[in-house]
């Protein structure tokens, strides 16, 4: 086999040896980006279909309102976890799956790593079925002819394709996509307040047999921040300083989420009064009240948002430790199958919400045991043998697992799902489960006098020595 670099070889050795060059690593990086540029990319990110149609699913489940103040809320209270755990990344210049070795041991982190690519799968599937359904509406409308799978899957094999061979293409035209979202934003708003006044929108019934509530809005809402900050140091890593990365994720964040939920709920609110049928999260509702341009733009900016998922997909797998190599193009490929057969499964459409819930479930009780962890247990301060995969240091607990993270974890993302869907809670899922899982992640630190009792300056992990 050639060496990495080399240019001599079968195509698939070379093609092989290229990516695996270009594949971001699991090793620390140094950052170089400007508060602006990270605000930018955050901006960039939530300035997409899939939070502006969950803004859909709100009226008239709550009033119009009601769905305002808790996005507001929810958006304000998921930063902050996103925020704390994208910090860790700058600090130490890991990604999140990288940083939960820290919490989980070096080999328990496949566990969050496995829930991170299952959960990034999902997204592939909901951001190519969303694509494939826009793409069947213009056809539909052009020729009569109607296949929303078809389009779909076909929508998806573009996605494995770029993610691929043109991620890096696509990382640099994504913050310009956002910019093309807002202008259209910009659009819909002047469309739907100038055909009606604001006390019509805010004069709309709450339908209570809908079923949802402030509380159930909230969980959403918090959920949405929980699936974006498994990317949340992935991206933070890149910046210059830690006041870049706090400012630019949270502000980024906050202004595009409020601003593509609420576009969902004005949306669909000017169906409503327009006397349409208030079908939520489904995109063609939106293009037909905004002109077949929006389908293009939507179309544009789920592409290049799921290219990026089934590429994150692939560099978790690829990055989840090196002792072993695994090749970029081959995990590529069973990915992109897996992605590509998923996204025929448009019933997943209609069960988004308890998509949402399986995000929250998982990964509130990790990101809560990542953050205690980091900044209360280890005081700020992750050592460089988090590295180290041979043995040994305070990272590798018990063969490499912290199987009282992996408990709690478990036990608490059970606990989520009971206060969902068996012991209702008045107050959601997502609140409670977060203070239970610090409150068990402290108990069993002060028990087994794992807490740090002096504080060491936090340090890049390029700046500290040798692995211990």
């Amino acid at each position: 086999m050639s060496a990495p670099g080399t240019t001599s070889g079968s195509i698939w050795q070379r093609m092989n040896n290229r990516l695996d060059e270009n594949s971001e690593g699991h090793g620390p990086i140094r950052g170089t980006l400007s508060l602006g540029r990270i605000g930018m990319i955050w901006l960039a990110s939530n300035l997409v279909v899939t939070t502006m149609l969950t803004g859909t699913l709100f009226v008239p489940g709550v009033t119009f309102v009601e769905a305002l103040i808790f996005i507001v809320l929810g958006t304000v209270l998921g930063a902050i976890v996103l925020v704390a755990v994208g910090t860790m990344g700058t600090r130490t210049g890991l990604s999140t799956m990288s940083l939960t070795r820290g919490s989980f041991g070096i080999k328990g982190s496949f566990v969050p790593v496995a829930a991170n690519v299952v959960i990034l799968m999902g997204w592939s599937w909901v951001q190519a079925m969303l694509a494939g359904v826009t793409v069947n509406y213009l056809v539909a409308e052009a020729t009569g002819f109607s296949n929303p799978i078809l389009f779909s899957v076909l929508c998806e094999l573009v996605v494995v394709a770029l993610a691929i061979f043109g991620h890096e293409g696509i990382s640099k035209v994504e913050p310009w996509l956002g910019l093309v979202i807002l202008a259209f934003m910009g659009y819909v708003f002047t469309v739907a307040f100038t055909s009606s006044p604001i006390a019509e929108y805010v004069a709309i019934p709450a339908d209570k047999a809908l079923g949802y509530t402030g509380v159930v809005v909230l969980d959403i809402v918090i959920s949405t921040a929980i699936s974006w900050t498994v990317l949340s140091a992935d991206i933070t890593r890149f910046a210059k300083t830690q006041k870049g990365a706090v400012l630019g994720t949270g502000i980024g964040y906050i202004v595009s989420t409020v601003l593509a939920m609420t576009l969902g709920v004005v949306a669909i609110s000017y169906v409503i009064l327009n006397g349409g049928e208030a079908v939520s999260f489904d995109p063609t509702i939106v293009v037909a009240s905004f002109g077949a341009p929006l389908a293009i733009v939507i179309l544009l900016s789920v592409l290049a948002t799921n290219t990026m998922a089934v590429y994150g997909m692939v560099t978790s797998i690829v990055n989840a430790q090196s002792k072993r190599k695994i090749r970029f193009l081959p995990t590529a490929l069973v990915v992109g199958f897996i992605s590509i057969f998923g996204s025929s499964w448009l019933a997943l459409l209609d069960q988004f919400t308890a998509f949402l819930t399986v995000i929250g479930s998982l990964f509130v009780p990790v990101f809560a045991i990542m953050i205690i962890d980091y900044y209360v247990i280890n005081k700020g301060f992750y050592g460089k043998d988090i590295l180290n995969e041979n043995g040994g240091g305070r990272y590798w607990f018990k063969r490499g697992i912290n199987w009282a993270a992996v408990i709690i974890w478990a036990a608490c993302a059970t606990l989520s799902f009971m206060l969902t869907y068996v012991w209702v809670s008045p107050i959601g899922a997502t609140i409670p489960t977060f203070i239970v899982t610090v409150i068990l992640y402290l108990s069993w630190s002060l028990a087994t006098k794992r807490m740090v009792t002096e504080r060491t300056p936090s340090t890049h992990l390029l700046d500290q020595g040798a692995a211990e």
